[in-house]
C-alpha cells in the first residue's frame, strides 16, 4: 500500500428531505482519505450512513455539501460527457444484493460486457466474447456460463458475475457495498478471498462497506467506524481491534462471537449509550495517537490519551 491518496473525502454531507421541515442527515461531515492499493473498511450498524457514503462518493447521489476528490479532481464538480465516462470507468461498484443488481432479462455475456460496450473497449464481437470469458474464469466461473441467465445461478455465483462486471472496464477503485451480506456464511469467505486475490493481481483499491467487523478486519488495511452519519473512530485494522477507544467501537467489538463456548458464557457485552458523553462542547475528530483518530471533546481526548499511556506502558 502506498501513501499516495486516491480518494479524499472532505466534510462530506448527504442530507435528505423527508417532509416540509424534516431533514435526515444520513452523512454529516465526513473526512477521510483512501490510499492507492489499500482496502479501507467502513463499518457501522444498519442506517448509520455507510452505504449512502459509498453512493455519494461514486456520484449516485449529488452531495449536499463537501468534496470528494478522486485523483485530485472533484467528483461532484461540473463535467462534460467525456469526463463523466472517464470517471465512471475508473470507479466501479459491487452492489449488496446479487439478485436485484443483475438484469434478469439479459444473458451474463451482455451483463458483463455492458460497460465495455458503453466505453467502446472491445471493437468486435469475437474480442468482446473472449474478454467476457476471460473475466468469468478470473472470478472462478466457467466460460460456458456466458450464455446463461442470472436465475440459473446461486447467490455466490451471481455476486461473482457482479464482480466480473465491475472489472470489465479495468477500474482502479471499486466500492464494495456490503458484497457478502446476502450470501451464506460458507460462500462469504470465498468472495472475500477472491476480492483480495484480484487486488493483488490488478493493484485495485477498495472501499469495503460492511457491518461485520470480523470480516472487515480480515480484508481491510484501515477501518473507519460510522455512527449516525459521523465517523467516530479511524485506525489501522489491528490497532482498532487491540485498542478500541470510542465506546461505540467497543460495543461493536464486544458483540463479535467467538467459537469458544466457555468464553461465550462469561463474555461481557458492552452496550453503547450515546447520551453518556461530555456535552460541554461539540466533539471533534482528533488524533489521539499516530494514525488513530477518535471523535471526542477536549476532556474525552485527554482521557483517551491517559488510557492509552497506561496500555502501552
Amino acid at each position: 500500500m502506498s501513501q499516495e491518496k486516491l480518494v479524499e473525502i472532505k466534510n462530506l454531507k448527504q442530507h435528505f428531505k423527508t417532509g416540509r421541515n424534516s431533514v435526515v442527515k444520513a452523512v454529516d461531515g465526513l473526512n477521510f482519505s483512501i490510499y492507492k492499493g489499500e482496502t479501507f473498511g467502513l463499518v457501522g450498524e444498519s442506517g448509520c450512513g455507510k452505504s449512502t457514503t459509498g453512493r455519494s462518493i461514486i456520484r449516485l447521489y449529488n452531495a449536499t455539501d463537501g468534496e470528494v476528490l478522486f485523483n485530485g479532481e472533484n467528483v461532484h464538480g461540473k463535467k462534460n460527457r467525456e469526463q463523466l465516462k472517464k470517471f465512471n470507468r475508473e470507479m466501479q461498484m459491487i452492489f449488496q444484493d446479487p439478485y436485484a443488481s443483475l438484469n434478469p432479462r439479459m444473458k451474463v455475456v451482455d451483463i458483463i460486457a455492458e460497460g465495455m460496450d458503453i466505453h467502446g473497449l472491445e471493437g468486435d464481437v469475437k474480442a468482446r466474447k473472449a474478454k467476457v470469458e476471460e473475466l468469468l474464469e478470473t472470478v472462478g466461473l466457467n466460460k460456458e456460463h456466458a450464455n446463461r441467465y442470472p436465475h440459473e445461478f446461486s447467490g455466490g455465483q451471481r455476486q461473482r458475475i457482479g464482480i466480473a462486471r465491475a472489472l470489465a472496464v479495468d477500474p482502479s477503485f471499486i466500492i464494495a457495498d456490503e458484497p457478502i451480506s446476502a450470501l451464506d456464511v460458507s460462500i462469504q469467505a470465498q468472495v472475500v478471498n477472491l476480492l483480495k486475490q484480484l487486488q493483488e493481481e490488478k493493484g485495485l483499491t477498495y472501499l469495503f462497506i460492511a457491518h461485520d467487523l470480523s470480516m472487515v478486519k480480515y480484508i481491510s488495511d484501515r477501518i473507519g467506524v460510522m455512527y449516525f452519519g459521523k465517523m467516530v473512530e479511524l485506525a489501522d485494522a489491528d490497532e482498532l481491534y487491540k485498542n478500541p477507544m470510542h465506546p461505540y467501537t467497543q460495543s461493536l467489538l464486544s458483540a463479535i462471537p467467538l467459537p469458544d463456548p466457555i468464553y461465550e458464557r462469561s463474555r461481557e457485552r458492552f452496550t453503547y449509550d450515546p447520551n453518556d458523553h461530555d456535552t460541554s462542547e461539540e466533539p471533534e475528530f482528533r488524533e489521539v495517537r499516530p494514525d488513530h483518530w477518535v471523535l471526542c471533546t477536549t476532556k474525552e481526548f485527554e482521557n483517551y490519551q491517559r488510557e492509552y499511556s497506561t496500555v502501552t506502558e
